[in-house]
């Protein structure tokens, strides 16, 4: 379980967390709905570790991890991978090399033994293939689409297999058909790793279909978090306006069983 306890961020006069406290259950996929600049990537980054916040923590299976010193937090947050907004991807490796740059640098979290070639190669091979990216592993980022590259870092996410997944704002900036895609491969990829998932989106369509749980995040602090239907029924100005915008433009929601 991941606990967030009256976590409190600023950025110079910009208060951004306002005690903010939330639970994560182990093997669910958690969306956190809320418009752009509510402090959802700051989260994120605070879930991790990359930042400490001013005031609070952030425990994952009962270790705090904001009050870790550098070395002790590498080792507890092994097991956490992020899929970045813009992708992130290494513009001077190729595909292949990119999706195995964690499995080349870094033992096995499991084993503490480094990778073999073969290993590496292996691994890389099987998350190409999950996210339909077979026979590009010698293509460069800048040969791909956006939608590629997403899938491409997805793929680098799958490699190592981590225990919990963090997505930024996965779904922006991709045509509906690729959006989709997306949505499908980030439960297929929960289905395979029987990991938790974090997503940080302003994405109702996908929240829908992706979520177990909803979080509205508004004013630094969780306003509700409930199940998609619960959600969408909570009293809320927002969340009016979501449900408008699902009325103007409805989508299909897939069974996701079938994913």
């Amino acid at each position: 379980m991941i606990r967030i306890k009256d976590l409190w961020k600023k950025y110079e006069k910009n208060q951004v967390l306002q005690g903010l406290s939330l639970d994560i259950e182990t093997g669910e996929i958690l969306v956190i709905l809320g418009r752009s600049g509510m402090g959802k990537s700051v989260l994120l980054r605070q879930i991790l570790g990359l930042e400490k916040p001013d005031k609070g923590c952030v425990e994952v299976d009962n270790v705090n991890i904001s009050a870790l010193k550098k070395k002790e937090h590498a080792n507890a947050v092994k097991n956490m991978g992020m899929l970045f907004q813009g992708s992130a991807l290494f513009d001077s490796l190729n595909i292949e090399e990119n999706t195995g740059f964690y499995l080349k640098n870094n033992p096995d979290p499991h084993t503490g033994k480094f990778f073999s070639k073969e290993e590496i190669r292996a691994r890389v091979a099987e998350s190409l293939s999950m996210v339909g990216l077979e026979n590009t592993e010698k293509k460069m980022p800048s040969d791909l689409s956006g939608g590629m590259k997403k899938r491409a870092a997805l793929a680098r996410l799958i490699a190592y297999r981590p225990s919990i997944l963090l997505y930024d704002e996965p779904t922006t900036g991709l045509d509906p058909m690729t959006v989709q895609t997306i949505n499908e491969l980030i439960i297929k990829t929960q289905n395979e790793l029987k990991g938790t998932s974090i997503i940080v989106t302003h994405d109702i369509h996908s929240a829908l279909f992706v979520a177990d749980r909803i979080a509205l995040l508004r004013e630094g602090k969780i306003f509700t978090i409930a199940d998609p239907d619960t959600f969408m029924q909570v009293q809320d100005p927002m969340i009016t306006f979501l449900k408008e915008t699902l009325e103007q433009h409805p989508r299909v929601r897939k069974e996701r069983k079938n994913v």
